[in-house]
């Protein structure tokens, strides 16, 4: 029995889609949740301060003294085989259960890839799927704001044009799944779905988040408690609209208040 909490971080606030599943894998389990909102998106940034802000979010989570950690964060996962050995806690990012999962959704061996310019320039999913698979891989910079200004539902027209311009190579490709790389995008499914019919979606939180129970479950870190745990919320910029956000990215009303952290003292 361990009943320290679970540390998990994002860019912003698309982890709150991890964290979302995790409550329903793992729902006696505390978080310490922190989405670093002030410097989101991670997307368009050097390898060198991807990896720094990384290290502040990280630090910041340890002061709470977490027993493990879940990056849910595409980008900064893709860049974690960088600096996995300075991190003394489990720690699982989302590529390689992502890609896991993939390899056993795909019946015709074609897997598309989406995800921001960071992560796929990194080609971390690529080198995970290894040979044996046909890949091809689209940046969609544009997802990660569109998402965190609610424009993600079916049947808005902005959405919907950016998401045919951007998944219109994999109609040609004929993949038949498609990996989720960005925490963000599982709001997107609805609209994916319809430019992309027939296509397996790789929800990219969904699978770190069970890779995170079985490294608990393996590592007798489980808190074991019959009661639910609780999520503590921090953010790096203003918490005013947090509420109404993490509300979207949970799927439910979330009526906590998020703490405001100056992250840089990390």
């Amino acid at each position: 029995m361990d009943l320290r909490p679970v540390g998990v971080f994002d860019s912003g606030f698309g982890g709150l889609s991890a964290v979302r599943e995790l409550r329903r894998a793992l729902p006696n389990e505390d978080i310490i949740y922190f989405g670093d909102t002030g410097r989101v998106p991670y997307g368009g940034r050097s390898v060198s301060t991807i990896i720094k802000y990384a290290k502040q979010d990280i630090r910041f989570l340890e002061s709470f003294d977490i027993k493990a950690i879940l990056i849910a964060c595409g980008t900064v996962s893709s860049a974690l085989h960088r600096f996995s050995d300075e991190i003394a806690l489990p720690v699982t990012g989302v590529v390689e259960p992502t890609v896991a999962s993939a390899k056993s959704s795909t019946k015709n061996g074609k897997i598309g890839i989406i995800g921001t310019a960071a992560t796929i320039a990194s080609g971390a999913y690529e080198r995970a799927l290894g040979d044996g698979f046909e890949v091809m891989s689209v940046a969609c910079p544009l997802f990660v704001p569109l998402v965190e200004n609610g424009r993600f539902e079916p049947g808005d027209v902005v959405i919907e044009t950016v998401a045919r311009e951007y998944l219109a190579p994999f109609a040609g490709f004929g993949c038949d799944t498609l990996i989720l790389g960005c925490t963000h995008y599982p709001l997107l499914k609805r609209v994916i779905a319809g430019v992309l019919p027939g296509v397996t979606l790789i929800d990219s939180g969904a699978e770190a988040a069970l890779a995170l129970k079985s490294m608990l479950s393996a590592g007798g870190l489980s808190s074991g408690r019959e009661n639910g745990g609780a999520v503590d919320y921090h953010v790096s910029d203003d918490p005013e609209n947090f509420s109404r956000l993490a509300s979207i990215f949970m799927g439910e009303p979330v009526e906590a208040c998020a703490k405001k952290v100056d992250i840089e003292k990390y």
